[in-house]
């Protein structure tokens, strides 16, 4: 399969070749029906210190999930077991990334998901019909169109169930029996109505803690899952390190000839840790936007700003520029914030500058964008 020719190739078309060296060379113990070992799978994720010898090359096992080294060996332990996975965070802390990792090293797929919305249904859960050959053939298997959890179920592979708190209360329970007892019955189709889940079937949740309250799982669903918490990166240099290898990423999937300037990076990755943690490194007291200042939006303001740069400049990065996207990502959700900004680049930033020289400077001099 051609990477090109898709917008956004999945985990396991993009990794393609790393998944299939570790399947070659993995001689660890694996659950029933999963692709890799644990071991293997940890390997996948967290990147191997040696390329492996495979197939007479060295294939490079890169770090994909720039975090809580033990939180994901914490995962993979879990959906070995019998219990569900939830992975809850702040919006932008890549647990969306983190369960299509595990997916696609598990079963060979990130592609089995659930999107949760307020529109979902019970059907969109479990299974529908395809009501020509309903009316034709009445109720057999094969009119039944199978849904992501039954798919899983009947494969013997994960479920993803993206944003599940955005889902209706009684839509989230409908889960229950199928965690409990790993059986989803169909009525419709009698004696044989029955799907017994094969080894390797489990189910992994997202949820954002800003969603809280908004459709509380119950307490009921809640026992089924092992809760693992992905919280914002907190060091400025590996947030850093997660634009400069994101961007770069996106540039290879799009042809944008144009390297990721660092310098740029840090300063993006400095504004981002301090406007979140509400503290700078030069000790000042910051108010805190009320938006999500993720590592997702800061690449997303990076990679904005460089696609300006590459499309309309002469691809080098502008710091009015960065600033102007920087001003769209923090007052997406309060008008409000845009006044703690200026206040950050006031204090902050000026002195930075002062201190600094360089890149801060222009960044300061930028100033006149937030308005």
């Amino acid at each position: 399969m051609d990477n090109k020719l898709e917008l956004k190739p999945p985990v396991e078309v993009r990794y393609k070749e790393e998944l299939e060296a570790l399947s070659a060379l993995d001689t660890g113990r694996r659950p029933l029906n999963w692709k890799l070992s644990p071991r293997a799978v940890r390997t996948f994720i967290l990147g191997s210190r040696e390329p492996l010898e495979w197939n007479g090359r060295k294939v490079e096992i890169r770090k994909k999930y720039l975090g809580n080294d033990a939180l994901v060996e914490r995962c993979i332990i879990t959906l070995a077991g019998s219990r569900g996975l939830m992975l809850v965070g702040e919006p932008g802390t890549a647990k969306t990334m983190l369960s299509e990792l595990l997916s696609a090293a598990i079963s060979g797929t990130s592609l089995n998901t659930i999107q949760g919305t307020a529109g979902t249904t019970e059907d969109m859960i479990k299974y529908s019909w395809n009501y020509a050959l309903l009316l034709a053939k009445g109720p057999v298997r094969e009119a039944l169109v199978p849904s992501p959890l039954y798919t899983g179920m009947e494969k013997g592979i994960l479920t993803r169930f993206e944003e599940i708190t955005r889902t209706p209360a009684e839509i989230q329970d409908s889960l229950i029996s199928v965690l409990s007892d790993k059986v989803l019955n169909v009525p419709e189709l009698g004696d044989g109505g029955i799907l017994f889940a094969k080894p390797g079937f489990n189910v992994i949740g997202t949820a954002n803690t800003r969603d809280k309250g908004v459709n509380e799982m119950s307490s009921a669903l809640k026992r089924r899952f092992n809760f693992e918490t992905v919280r914002p990166v907190r060091d400025v240099s590996m947030e850093k390190q997660i634009i400069l290898n994101e961007v770069a990423e996106l540039s290879r999937e799009n042809d944008i000839e144009m390297e990721p300037d660092e310098d740029v990076a840090q300063i993006l990755a400095s504004t981002f840790h301090e406007l979140r943690e509400g503290v700078s490194s030069m000790g000042h007291r910051i108010d805190r936007p009320s938006a999500v200042m993720s590592t997702a939006e800061a690449v997303s303001v990076y990679y904005q700003t460089m696609l300006t740069a590459y499309y309309y400049g002469d691809s080098r990065m502008d710091m009015g520029c960065l600033v102007q996207n920087l001003v769209g990502a923090v007052q997406k959700e309060n008008g409000d914030d845009l006044e703690k900004l200026r206040g950050y680049f006031q204090t902050v930033v000026r002195d930075r500058g002062g201190k600094e020289g360089g890149l801060w400077n222009s960044y300061y001099e930028a100033r006149k964008y937030l308005r």
